[in-house]
């Protein structure tokens, strides 16, 4: 998951350490992964540690952005098939504002 300025701020304000959750991928930041699941997915619980204080591409999901077919629903989501056009075209606008901060970095 791609994190933004504002994502890895808002994380760092509960309290963890930019080096815990941050990794670089292809000149960006995103959020790390141990054992095949994000830095934050509790398995005991089976829930997000830091849910209220999610990333936006957190927020979005299973709304994303592909490079080759634009703003769409990830398919390998269990819950693909519950996203509506309106949230679609919702998330449409808020990804495209994403891409041109993550260009702008």
């Amino acid at each position: 998951m791609i994190l933004l300025k504002s994502d890895i701020e808002r994380i760092k304000s509960l309290g963890y350490d930019e080096s815990f959750f941050v990794r670089k991928i292809h000149g960006y930041k995103a959020l790390k992964n141990i054992n095949g699941h994000c830095v934050f997915y509790d398995p005991s619980t089976k829930k997000c540690r830091i849910y209220p204080a999610r990333p936006l591409g957190c927020r979005l999901y299973p709304i994303i952005y592909d490079e080759e077919r634009g703003v769409t629903v990830d398919s390998y989501c269990p819950l693909a098939n519950t996203v509506t056009r309106d949230e679609l075209r919702k998330a449409n606008k808020v990804i495209e504002e994403i891409v041109s901060e993550l260009l702008r970095s």
